[in-house]
Formats: structure tokens, C-alpha cells, sequence
């Protein structure tokens, strides 16, 4: 009997029996002010995102932010737009894909991989639902997050859990809720830096730039600004560097409020005005690169630097699907 031909008939029979859920933030269905309106409202009608009550927020987001707004971020999309659509989906998809085919080498048609974005589609509720409707009731949940923080991982569990207490028999479920000091994504963001330094030299500094925070959130409890801090050390433990060649600063603020610092804009001029002349910047906080990333890094805050004096300036892509961490 032919044994081999019949495990692989079995294999190619088998039925998924773990899911895994990658989440990120998710992203507009075009770069048009039309697709930005009721993604930017879902966005910024969750309370993780803006801790305000709705009488205080609602009048601002509906009679203000989304009338101005879409078309603002519409020609800011357009600018980094591609042939496949947004860099953040495509991206992900590509990630996504990478993971199903590790799992198939390892286990063939045992584990089926997809993608979910917490604002806009594919809806997190919805894939749930298909790996219902697929059998599996064992799943485990990885926000693209690496640095735990409520707007971002502590959203993605409630989009979850809204989900799932709709369901009579509710699957086991494992939710990674932070990965910012795992060795193997500490190594790869190293090894990143390592190879952009082959091709562009040493810059003077490096400028780890994660996304910001209200103030406000951290003096609340969220660990996150910790969590940035520890990855930045352990980032430049690895590379065996001393301490002042690397900063870490924040970006995307928006609104009146205090948020955490240093900001990212600031860090980077004033640098060019001490006579800083070459830097790079990662953003460790991204897996993949998307709006800002591409734009607010590459082009507006490059332009910043390099208006304030700065020389050379140069951004070292996210992880994207170049780097497994599957181990």
C-alpha cells in the first residue's frame, strides 16, 4: 500500500482546526473624502480612542471633525496609495499570507489564517464568524500591536468579545495582548537597522518613533509608554550601542490636549539645530508601514529635519512581510 500517498490524501482532507486572527487598525476603502467619512467616524466614535462622554465628543466629531477632516486625510491617502490599494492592507495581506503558508509547511490544513481590521473591512466579527462557520473553535487573536495600548489591543478585545457573547458555544480562545519585548521582534527590528546601515552608512542618531498618546491615558494606568521605552532599550541593547545614539519620541498627535513626549516633529528639528546632520528613524510600533509611516515620517517630518539643517535623513521601513517571526 502506498502509505505516503495516503497521509497526504489525509492531510488534503483534513479540516482547520485552529484559527488565527491577525488584527490591525484597518484603513479606508479608497482615498476619497466619500470612503474616509464612515471610517474615520467608526474610528473616532470608539470610547477607547476618544475618552470623552458622547455629549462632550458627538457634537465636535459630527458637526466639525467629519465635515473638515475626510477630505484633509482623502489627499494625504491618495499620496501613498498603489496599485494594490492601501500599503497597510496590502501589507497585511501579504502577511497574512506568509503565516498561512509557514502553518501549511508545518502542519499542513490544520490552521487557517485571516485577517481582520478593527475599523472598516474585513470586520473582526465577521472573520469570527467564518471560522464559526468553518468548524473551529479554537482561535487565537494577534492585534499587530506590539506595544500593548488601550486604543489599539484593548479595542481589538472588545470588538472580540462584542462578538463572541453573541455566540451560544463561545470557542477557546487565546488573545495576545503585547509582544514589545519578545526576542525574536526585537532581534528582527535590529536586524532591520542593521541592514539599512549596510546600504545608507551610520546616521549620528536614531529616532525610534512610536505613535503618541494623550497624556491623560497614561497617567490613567496604560501602559503602553512603558512598554515603547523597554522596546527602544532592548532594541539598543542588541545592537550594542550606547544609550544617547538612539531616542525615542512620539508622533500623530492631534487635538489641544497634552500628549506624551518627546514629539517625533520636535525631536527631529531640534536635533538639526544642535547640529545633528544625519539620522534615521524606525517607527518599531508599526508592523506595517501605512499613512504614518510613509508620509508623516518619510516626507513631512524628513521635510522638518531637513529644513531645520539636517543633512541626510532616512527611514527605515516596518517589519512588514519581510521578516518572520514565527521562529
Amino acid at each position: 500500500m502506498n502509505f505516503r500517498g495516503q497521509d497526504k490524501t489525509m492531510h488534503e482532507r483534513a479540516k482547520p482546526t485552529l484559527g488565527i486572527l491577525l488584527t490591525n487598525l484597518g484603513t479606508p476603502d479608497a482615498p476619497t473624502a466619500e470612503a474616509l467619512r464612515p471610517y474615520l467616524r467608526e474610528f473616532l466614535s470608539d470610547p477607547r480612542v476618544i475618552e470623552l462622554p458622547k455629549w462632550k465628543w458627538w457634537p465636535i466629531l459630527h458637526g466639525i471633525i467629519l465635515r473638515v477632516r475626510p477630505a484633509k486625510s482623502a489627499k494625504l491617502y491618495a499620496s501613498v496609495w498603489t496599485d494594490q490599494g492601501s500599503p497597510l492592507m496590502s501589507i497585511s495581506l501579504e502577511q497574512t499570507a506568509k503565516l498561512q503558508a509557514h502553518f501549511d509547511a508545518l502542519h499542513p490544513g490544520q490552521t487557517k489564517v485571516k485577517l481582520g481590521m478593527r475599523y472598516g473591512e474585513p470586520a473582526i466579527g465577521k472573520v469570527l464568524r467564518e471560522f464559526q462557520d468553518e468548524g473551529i473553535n479554537r482561535i487565537v487573536i494577534l492585534p499587530l500591536y506590539p506595544q500593548y495600548a488601550g486604543a489599539t489591543v484593548g479595542s481589538t478585545f472588545d470588538a472580540v468579545s462584542q462578538e463572541l457573547m453573541r455566540w451560544r458555544w463561545t470557542p477557546e480562545l487565546h488573545f495576545i495582548n503585547t509582544y514589545h519585548d519578545h526576542p525574536l521582534y526585537i532581534q528582527a527590528l535590529a536586524d532591520s537597522i542593521r541592514a539599512h546601515i549596510q546600504t545608507h552608512g551610520e546616521p549620528e542618531k536614531l529616532v525610534l518613533s512610536y505613535h503618541g498618546m494623550p497624556q491623560r491615558y497614561f497617567d490613567g494606568g496604560d501602559p503602553y509608554y512603558c512598554f515603547c521605552q523597554k522596546t527602544s532599550r532592548l532594541v539598543t541593547e542588541n545592537l550594542g550601542w550606547e544609550k544617547d545614539r538612539t531616542i525615542t519620541s512620539f508622533q500623530s498627535q492631534f487635538g489641544k490636549e497634552e500628549w506624551i513626549k518627546p514629539h517625533t516633529s520636535k525631536t527631529l528639528q531640534q536635533l538639526a539645530q544642535q547640529g545633528t546632520k544625519k539620522v534615521a528613524v524606525i517607527c518599531p510600533g508599526f508592523s506595517a508601514d501605512c499613512l504614518e509611516t510613509i508620509e508623516e515620517i518619510g516626507e513631512e517630518n524628513k521635510h522638518l529635519f531637513l529644513q531645520a539643517g539636517g543633512k541626510e535623513f532616512s527611514y527605515i521601513p516596518a517589519l512588514n512581510a519581510g521578516r518572520s517571526m514565527c521562529g
